[in-house]
């Protein structure tokens, strides 16, 4: 059935909720030393000569106020079986808790935290910051390290993490 107008907009979401994209968990640093990082639904590589990746943040998300002064973001994929891992970075805020006082974290490129449970990950330097995608700013991102883990790793999607509460309001 044809939806169009305003008819559209409210159907729209029985047509994303047959995706399942994968889901990924980005951290970052400030130019203050602050950590953030949060569970990222909407991301995607966007170029392939040269190489870009697009992470896109909510703007009520902590994350996304300290990826503002940041020069760098990792991204991580989440193997199914690090769902609480997930819900760390997703359930929680960072204005309330210290995520990374409660999981695995190594220092990455620019001090940048790298998570020890997801053994894939990248880190990509900010080329611009894309405003105005409705309640989400647009990272865009040039890769300047990658970790490669477990190829065969079977990832977290947004069927999997749909019980887990967001820590801040998904929208205003």
């Amino acid at each position: 059935m044809l939806h169009e107008g305003p008819a559209a907009q409210r159907a729209f979401p029985s047509f994303t909720a047959r995706l399942d994209q994968t889901v990924f968990i980005v951290t970052t640093v400030g130019d203050r030393g602050e950590r953030a990082g949060c569970l990222v639904g909407f991301a995607a590589q966007c170029s392939i000569r040269p190489p870009r990746f697009l992470a896109l943040l909510s703007v009520l998300n902590r994350t996304h106020q300290v990826a503002e002064s940041a020069d760098l973001l990792a991204v991580h994929t989440v193997a199914r079986g690090a769902r609480p891992l997930a819900a760390l970075f997703a359930g929680e805020t960072g204005d309330e808790i210290d995520k990374f006082a409660r999981c695995a974290w190594t220092p990455g490129p620019g001090g940048v935290p790298i998570l020890d449970e997801c053994p894939n990950w990248f880190a990509g330097r900010v080329l611009s910051r894309v405003r105005g995608l409705g309640d989400h700013t647009g990272y865009l991102l040039e890769p300047v390290a990658v970790e490669l883990g477990d190829p065969g790793e079977a990832l977290l999607g947004i069927h999997d993490v749909a019980g887990i509460e967001a820590g801040h309001p998904e929208s205003s």
